[in-house]
């Protein structure tokens, strides 16, 4: 659905959305972070579609997105104060809370585990679409279990193409809200434990956490090799994750420029993702693209600037190492699990 689409048009997909979901059916949805691949979280059938579509492991477990703060505790058998504070403040947006599940939530929402993944989206498409499903399904609780809306492990969508592109008729219907403003999947904090843990990063910082909830959390390790885990407690939380088709390898800003210049005078078909213009004397082997400079910016545009990338059919991504500071820590981790799981089929 376009962004531009009448009311009218628009309450008819929403309405065809709603029924494909109490269907069983699949429905790709956007959200202010990447596309979802959404299911009715309710039904273990309909969510075991998603695994199926995106060749996921099924003892991954999958956010469920919710209408509103409201719908907490439907979902969650507790949920801490600080948890809760982070909810008023920060939904709806890109913060997914692990807590203590209800003991009626399927486990194929769950990966088999006692803690489900909950969060609101900052989209008014998916807002819409998550109001209309809970309308439907009252008083039943009623929430979309969405993972990204790509094949398991690859680059994530933030646009409806990117959808259509890799998943094609596994999805009954792709609501098409434009591209995703924030582009990086959802911070997790896990609140199951006695102290909160940020298990991915994101656009919501551990200093906007401590300043909400009063207590600073503890950060999992950042990158390759660093959080994977037989049986994941969160989404997205694998060493190799993100990644394109093609070997992709961070280089150090320092070095950027000479390790360009040697693998093109090597021969190398390049493609180069970094942060300032190309030099005059680059080849024209080498294809160069640029990315904001600003972490913000470099965040909303990473999935579409590598899916551009690996669409070139070259041998190499080479991408320039970002900053170390906290305000980049989200792309960081992308980019560290692109790399680790990058040319792997």
């Amino acid at each position: 659905m376009s962004a531009a689409a009448s009311p009218s048009a628009a309450d008819a997909l929403i309405a065809a959305a709603v029924a494909h979901l109490r269907a069983g059916e699949l429905v790709a949805l956007p959200t202010e972070t990447v596309y979802g691949l959404g299911a009715d979280a309710a039904d273990p059938q309909a969510v075991g579609r998603i695994y199926a579509a995106k060749g996921r492991p099924a003892n991954h477990p999958l956010i469920v997105h919710l209408a509103a703060a409201s719908h907490l505790d439907q979902w969650a058998a507790s949920v801490p104060p600080a948890a809760r504070a982070l909810a008023e403040a920060f939904w709806p947006g890109p913060l997914t809370l692990i807590l203590k599940k209800q003991p009626w939530v399927p486990e194929a929402v769950t990966g088999g585990q006692v803690t489900v993944g909950l969060r609101v989206p900052d989209h008014p498409l998916a807002l819409r679409l998550l109001a209309a499903f809970a309308a439907a399904k009252a008083p039943a609780p009623a929430g979309i279990a969405a993972p990204s809306a790509n094949r398991f492990g690859r680059v994530s969508p933030t646009t409806a193409a990117h959808v259509r592109e890799e998943l094609g008729d596994k999805v009954a219907l792709v609501l098409d809200g434009g591209p995703c403003a924030v582009g990086i999947e959802s911070t997790i904090v896990d609140f199951s434990r006695a102290e909160p843990e940020i298990l991915r990063p994101g656009a919501i910082s551990a200093a906007d956490i401590a300043r909400v909830a009063g207590v600073t959390p503890r950060q999992r390790g950042d990158g390759a090799g660093r959080n994977a885990t037989p049986a994941p407690r969160a989404s997205g939380t694998l060493a190799a994750h993100y990644a394109p088709r093609t070997p992709l390898r961070l280089v150090d800003a320092a070095a950027f420029r000479e390790e360009v210049e040697r693998l093109a005078r090597a021969g190398k078909k390049i493609a180069v993702l970094a942060r300032a213009a190309a030099p005059g004397d680059i080849p024209a082997s080498c294809h160069w693209r640029v990315a904001p400079g600003d972490a913000a910016g470099y965040a909303r545009e990473l999935y579409a600037n590598l899916r551009a990338l690996d669409a070139l059919g070259v041998e190499l991504i080479a991408v320039e190492d970002v900053p170390t500071d906290a305000a980049w820590r989200a792309v960081a981790d992308r980019l560290g699990r692109a790399a680790t799981g990058a040319g792997k089929k």
